[in-house]
């Protein structure tokens, strides 16, 4: 049976563990509301830039689009921008997004290459022997615009030299804080009829809306092209942006209720343990009170 002194060394080590996994919940739980507050500080603009470029659709002259709206023929090669996270320890965050990845480009026919953003992706993807074209880790806590759009840049490079026939983007969409999904979406050639993430829902429901009369016509300043070419390629790296913002809302999330779960267990398991160690001394306090009695009556006997 273990001894007493071995209980409480388990019950100190355990109870030491519930403090550490105490500190990680309330961490992730600040972290995660830093998040959602950049998700929705970048919404305004991602929704007033998809407006514009809808109706720049719809407009005279449409035909001369921009090379990161045109579709390719052949789709034979295929990049993915793959987020998870650096760090372990929030529970089946990163196993259900890559494990999500590899099953939805399993069957496909094009030759598929991958930009990883954080650690965990990259390792399981090299230890699967994928061709990884560029990694990215250890970004800052709360990253910014600038922090991720050489991502971006990357990812667009490669479409208009032709070394990429698609562009997806794999994250895994906050949802709430019990319930982070994986989620893709055709990041290239840009689809007029595809909501950007972190849009405001109401905006894009309003401007998807069909028109009553004939469509307005406005004039563009400095011109029509010029406004096309710089808003393309900023709500592309935009969109990045988002999704690594929404995955690291998801991931702060699942780290602080797997943390929360570790530290009741921990609790649950110190309880348990305080009681097997109150157990334990009591046997040994009748055990030693048996012997003195034992030996009091043995005593007793031999004097008469």
């Amino acid at each position: 049976m273990t001894s007493a002194r071995e209980m409480r060394l388990r019950i100190r080590s355990v109870e030491n563990i519930a403090q550490v996994t105490r500190a990680l919940e309330a961490v992730s739980a600040s972290r995660v509301r830093k998040a959602e507050q950049r998700v929705r500080q970048t919404r305004p603009y991602a929704s007033k830039a998809w407006q514009v470029l809808r109706h720049l659709s719809r407009q005279p002259g449409r035909d001369e689009v921009h090379p990161l709206l045109t579709h390719h023929e052949t789709v034979e090669n295929i990049l993915i921008v793959l987020i998870s996270g650096d760090r372990g320890l929030a529970g089946a965050y990163n196993t259900n997004v890559i494990r999500y990845t590899l099953q939805a480009f399993r069957h496909s026919t094009a030759e598929v290459t991958y930009i990883t953003i954080g650690r965990k992706g990259r390792d399981m993807l090299l230890r699967r022997r994928k061709n990884i074209l560029a990694e990215f880790s250890n970004l800052p806590k709360e990253p910014t615009f600038a922090d991720v759009s050489a991502i971006g840049r990357i990812a667009i490079d490669e479409y208009l030299m032709g070394r990429a026939d698609q562009v997806w983007l794999v994250y895994t969409d906050f949802i709430n804080l019990l319930r982070q999904d994986p989620a893709s979406k055709l990041l290239l050639p840009v689809e007029f009829e595809e909501i950007p993430i972190g849009a405001n829902i109401e905006d894009i429901q309003t401007s998807i809306q069909e028109p009553r009369g004939p469509e307005p016509t406005y004039i563009y300043e400095p011109s029509r092209q010029v406004l096309v070419d710089e808003i393309v390629p900023r709500l592309t790296e935009l969109q990045i942006y988002q999704a690594i913002v929404e995955s690291l809302a998801s991931e702060h999330a699942a780290r602080m209720v797997t943390m929360r779960n570790a530290t009741d267990n921990a609790v649950e398991l110190a309880e348990a343990l305080t009681l097997e160690y109150n157990k334990a001394r009591q046997w040994a306090i009748t055990s030693d009170m048996l012997d003195i009695a034992g030996g009091a009556e043995a005593l007793v006997q031999s004097k008469d």
